[in-house]
């Protein structure tokens, strides 16, 4: 008997879908929005001319830097690729992206709003490029950041409080950059931070007391900027610590005598501030310590001093 019209239509369908299957694992299944949303870092960072370009007729899974698991994009590593222009908002469409990476390139402009979609993301390294935009406030929604790099720029403008948002940041590195203000008081909720790094900036104010509930910091540099007043006392409860960097600032007065606390300090820099006083052995009661300098440019003795004195209010 000849087949009915109705059993061909069945085939037909079971073909289509059978084909549409093998389809999909041949060439993944990239959502549009995704691929949109790298086809505008593209357009807007002038992808024609980068070192490595894409070819937009190829699977996403082919373009160089971008990384793709379960059909998702997970990384873009774009660096050294002479990228210029700026970051578009639709970055934030690329809700599955665990690592960004546009380090030494020419990006203009700032960190986009939108940022704040991107959940997932781990590590967010824009460093050595031309942004000048002040950090958006939206930066403190990223919930899984661990290492925010953005030094080498010209950025603008005070680190948002929000900073404190990021539980699970380790590493903050925003130095050589046009930074103003204070450092927000919201530091110290930051327990798994390990480095921060701030210097050659125009930062100014004093140095919050609640910077010591950041019970894991190994590293605090803060030299080459306007920062003023006593180092508090509550500094020498970091028992981590094993850089301290505040040189070329406007810190004056005593430093706390708990300093000899900081067993582990290995790099202790103070100079070019306004430390009173005379030196008490500290270099002999900090035994692991490997540079030390407490004198300024002109050969003055800015010498420190362990004596004990009340935090500024």
């Amino acid at each position: 008997m000849p087949p009915s019209a109705k059993s061909i239509q069945m085939k037909t369908a079971r073909l289509t879908l059978i084909f549409c299957f093998v389809t999909f694992l041949s060439f993944g299944n990239v959502s549009t929005l995704e691929k949109d949303a790298l086809k505008a870092i593209y357009n807007s960072t002038n992808g024609a001319q980068w070192s490595t370009t894409w070819d937009l007729n190829k699977p996403v899974q082919e373009w160089h830097g971008v990384t793709v698991k379960g059909d998702k994009v997970i990384g873009l590593n774009l660096e050294y690729n002479n990228l210029s222009g700026t970051i578009p908002q639709e970055i934030g469409d690329l809700v599955h992206l665990r690592h960004i990476n546009f380090f030494r390139n020419r990006i203009s402009g700032g960190i986009p709003t939108t940022i704040k979609n991107l959940k997932s993301l781990v590590t967010l390294n824009v460093a050595f490029n031309k942004l000048t935009n002040p950090l958006p406030e939206e930066i403190g929604e990223l919930n899984s950041l661990r290492k925010l790099q953005l030094f080498m720029n010209g950025i603008q403008g005070e680190i948002p409080s929000t900073i404190g948002q990021l539980k699970n940041l380790n590493t903050l590195e925003l130095y050589n950059n046009e930074l103003t203000g204070e450092l927000p008081k919201s530091i110290g909720e930051l327990s798994k931070l390990k480095e921060i790094l701030l210097s050659s900036n125009q930062m100014s104010g004093k140095l919050p007391k609640t910077i010591s509930n950041a019970k894991g910091l190994k590293v605090i540099s803060l030299f080459e900027n306007n920062f003023f007043g006593t180092l508090p006392s509550s500094i020498c409860s970091l028992t981590n610590l094993e850089e301290l960097v505040i040189s070329n600032n406007a810190f004056y007065g005593k430093l706390p005598n708990q300093m000899a606390s900081l067993s582990n300090l290995k790099i202790l820099l103070i100079g070019n501030n306004d430390f009173k006083g005379e030196l008490v052995d500290l270099q002999a009661k900090l035994p692991n310590l490997k540079q030390f300098d407490f004198v300024d440019v002109n050969n003055q003795s800015s010498i420190a001093t362990l004596d004990t004195e009340e935090d500024d209010d």
